[in-house]
């Protein structure tokens, strides 16, 4: 038994070293929504139907919401529980960043640029707000002066954030472009 037990854990111990480190993938600006189940949606958006027919002022609910519906790509839908949360808590800057992408993904970059730059003077150091105000105006607007400068702006503010590189690429790309 005992034999067979030091064989088994020996056993262990060797495909536990074999295992090699996957190779980290560059990192690419988010192109679309995550896909969640639809069933799964349904009974979770219901549960927060409820909660909010309970208690309207329920912030958190709201955003969990708005969250979910975007992930399921009904992005109008989002919005809508996006801006029930704002009416709560309006300084809220990533359901403003939030809504804007859910802008973005509707094809109204141009109310999501407004909500990036909300969020920009609630708070000029938001990286998210600043990031993404850069992609669509880069690649939703066709404003690349205005984008470049904005990724500039970002890489002043945060010049170890981890897709800094990503982001010199991209303006390098703009300007040659």
């Amino acid at each position: 038994m005992k034999k067979t037990f030091l064989i088994l854990l020996l056993a262990i111990a060797i495909s536990g070293c074999q295992q090699k480190e996957e190779p980290k993938s560059q990192y690419q600006f988010p192109t679309g929504p995550v896909q969640v189940a639809p069933v799964q949606i349904q009974d979770d958006v219901k549960i927060l139907q409820e909660a909010v027919k309970k208690d309207p002022h329920n912030v958190n609910a709201w955003i969990k919401m708005g969250n979910i519906l975007m992930d399921a790509s009904r992005f109008n839908e989002a919005i809508e529980a996006y801006k029930k949360a704002l009416d709560i808590d309006p300084k809220n800057i990533d359901v403003r960043v939030d809504m804007g992408t859910c802008y973005r993904y509707s094809g109204r970059p141009d109310l999501a640029v407004q909500e990036y730059r909300k969020g920009l003077e609630i708070n000029p150091r938001h990286q998210n707000s600043r990031k993404n105000l850069a992609i669509v105006l880069a690649y939703d607007m066709n404003d690349r002066k205005q984008a470049i400068k904005e990724f500039e702006k970002y890489l002043e503010l945060f010049p170890n954030a981890p897709e800094a590189e990503r982001v010199k690429q991209e303006i390098q790309k703009l300007k040659t472009s």
